[in-house]
């Protein structure tokens, strides 16, 4: 098998926006409380340490195991470069919810308001339930979360309980 053959077959989502905010601002969007739930989700849980947790509770007020992504680990991160962390899958996919992807994000200065975001997810696995939630979350994750990730530093913190529409960023 050559190394083309292989990489055909290795599904990764990838999406490369760029933000309207200073490489400090979008770097802490992600990596702490207050950023997350200017764009991400209502509730989380951080504790920035490599193994340290990552929880991102969009139904906080759901019993545990139905709130969102609980608890995810911190994989990787070097400040203001690169975060990792792992991501799980949904409620509605329980043979393989347990299961963990990985999320890395890169993070690049272009000017003093603008910053480069490389966003990737791998580890899917192959089959009926992994297509499916590999169908979802490269929708998710460019129709709400990176839209809600520019639409924050376009408009302001998202209001949770009128959350701007679904709109893949350009």
């Amino acid at each position: 098998m050559t190394s083309t053959e292989f990489n055909e077959k290795v599904r990764m989502i990838n999406y490369r926006i760029t933000i309207n905010g200073s490489l400090e601002d979008v770097w802490k969007t992600w990596t702490t409380e207050e950023g997350i739930k200017g764009f991400f989700a209502p509730a989380c849980n951080i504790d920035l340490r490599i193994d340290g947790l990552y929880e991102i509770l969009f139904f906080p007020e759901r019993k545990a195991g139905f709130r969102g992504a609980e608890g995810m680990r911190i994989i990787a991160l070097e400040p203001l470069k690169m975060f990792s962390f792992t991501w799980n899958q949904t409620p509605e996919l329980p043979d393989i919810r347990p299961q963990r992807t990985l999320v890395s994000l890169k993070f690049r200065k272009i000017e003093e308001q603008k910053t480069e975001l490389f966003f990737t997810q791998t580890g899917w696995g192959d089959s009926p339930d992994w297509d499916k939630a590999y169908d979802y979350f490269r929708a998710a994750w460019g129709d709400i979360v990176l839209y809600r990730l520019q639409h924050y530093f376009d408009n302001g913190p998202i209001n949770w309980d009128d959350p701007p529409s679904r709109v893949r960023p350009s």
